[in-house]
């Protein structure tokens, strides 16, 4: 899905809103955002963009950014709850959009309560995700606490995914980063957080008629699960459901189950969603003689061992912008975006391995992958596994596809033969990757002039010869008789 164009709404009083829409389902979504956002930034996150691509297929979707941060204009303070209100009505007049239903998502849901309740003609239903009414005395006061903390750092990807994004890797906590810096800056993140804490519409729940999904996952450690159910006991004839997780951004953890309860709940079908399809390379790792080891090892110390082979497994795939999709036990499977930076990844993992008395066998593949959710599938995945098993201790065996895609680069490859793979047509000829000596490592400025020193003094001493040889070149003479 591409991104949308940005447009912006004028409020009367010249702040500019802006906003997307995506999608033209006879059913109007829009979604009222949480704690800080940016409409351009967001479509760079694959998340995301499946998150709002299954929304979009049953719905016209409408999205913004809340004055004050993201695209839309900055404001001297963040406004009260009933502005955010207002904004949410202009932009829907600004659409055409009569009656919409309201995705309030975290700080954004008790705005979408309150425009539920005070626009109930508007309103066609009400879903409330990661959200709250108010927040219980203790836990505003854990909250500060680990608050301050972010805020302090802002724009730390650490901190923030501890709290928002648990299962977020390494490079998604960069990226998580410089989006929250992108999104607000430190005055107004600190702003926000100060309404988070201090709303409270629990009063108006009662008033609100339209039909309400109130979600969450189970063990979000953003917002505590009490106060979700709170919210949704307040709300007359609310559903109530809870998944299995712990990020609070619904674009993180199992998108589509998050797509499929709001499309139940607001066109009486679960989403379809449709594999989406990747050109990727996929790395399968195995570890040579894994039964015999544990046995040798023990059940405790084996367990240990793994753990340590699973960490420096995940390591080595962020490092080479990778991401592990499974640990398969004694091994893993990793996807990545170029076959070069997988065939590196897996020639690194099987000699860092040497450091915990293991041996890898690794097998790297190119082809159309299925992404489902967190997962992967398709023939591609099927062809790596069996690359990978053809592979000898220590060794890395790729595909011819691995081969000639990766023609130019400074990797070499030996000719591993023909082979038929188990429940793939056909037979493949197979290459094993051939280890160079590494290059030196240039550290300073002073390291690089002394080797161009050397090479100039090597240069000075071949010049005479080398001018003796071009005379008696020149002269008719022979080589040799130089």
């Amino acid at each position: 899905m591409q991104p949308p164009d940005t447009h912006y709404a004028l409020r009367p009083d010249g702040v500019n809103i802006a906003y997307q829409v995506v999608g033209n389902g006879s059913l109007d979504v829009m979604v009222s955002p949480g704690f800080v956002s940016h409409l351009d930034l967001f479509w760079t996150d694959p998340g995301y963009t499946r998150l709002i691509r299954g929304l979009a297929s049953f719905a016209r979707v409408i999205l913004y950014d809340k004055p004050g941060t993201g695209l839309s204009d900055p404001i001297p303070h963040v406004p009260a709850i009933e502005e955010r209100m207002d904004d949410m009505r202009l932009l829907l007049e600004r659409v055409d959009s009569e009656q919409t239903a309201v995705i309030g998502v975290s700080e954004g849901g008790p705005a979408a309560a309150l425009f539920a309740a005070t626009y109930p003609e508007r309103t066609r239903a009400l879903v409330l995700y990661g959200s709250y009414s108010s927040l219980p005395r203790e836990s505003v006061e854990a909250g500060r606490k680990t608050m301050d903390d972010i805020l302090s750092h802002w724009g730390d990807g650490e901190r923030l995914a501890e709290v928002f994004v648990p299962s977020a890797t390494t490079l998604q906590r960069r990226f998580l980063g410089m989006f929250a810096r992108a999104a607000a800056s430190p005055a107004m993140a600190r702003a926000v957080i100060d309404v988070v804490f201090a709303i409270d519409v629990s009063a108006a729940l009662e008033l609100i008629q339209a039909p309400t999904l109130v979600l969450r996952r189970k063990s979000d450690r953003a917002i505590p699960v009490d106060a979700g159910r709170r919210l949704a006991a307040g709300i007359r004839n609310a559903k109530y459901v809870e998944l299995a997780g712990e990020d609070h951004v619904p674009w993180a953890g199992d998108i589509d189950a998050i797509v499929d309860e709001i499309s139940s709940f607001l066109t009486g079908q679960r989403h379809a969603s449709e594999p989406e399809r990747a050109l990727a390379t996929v790395l399968f790792t195995d570890i040579v003689n894994s039964t015999d080891s544990a046995a040798r090892l023990g059940d405790r110390e084996w367990r240990a061992l793994l753990e340590r082979h699973d960490v420096l497994g995940r390591e080595c795939v962020e490092t080479h912008n990778g991401r592990v999709i499974k640990s398969l036990g004694d091994g893993m499977l990793a996807m990545f975006d170029g076959p070069a930076r997988a065939v590196r990844c897996a020639r690194a993992l099987t000699r860092e391995v040497g450091s915990l008395d293991l041996s890898l066998r690794a097998g790297v593949h190119t082809g159309e992958v299925e992404v489902m959710g967190e997962d992967i599938g398709g023939m591609a995945v099927h062809l790596g596994a069996r690359v990978s098993a053809k592979a000898g201790p220590g060794e890395v065996l790729v595909s011819s596809t691995v081969r000639d895609l990766v023609v130019g680069s400074d990797l070499r490859f030996g000719d591993a033969g023909e082979h038929e793979l188990k429940g793939v047509p056909g037979r493949w000829r197979l290459f094993r990757v051939v280890a160079d000596e590494p290059l030196p490592v240039l550290d300073s400025a002073r390291e690089h002039m002394k080797l161009r020193d050397r090479a100039a003094v090597s240069l000075a001493r071949r010049a005479p010869r080398a001018m003796r040889l071009a005379g008696r070149v020149a002269a008719g003479a022979g080589p040799r008789e130089a």
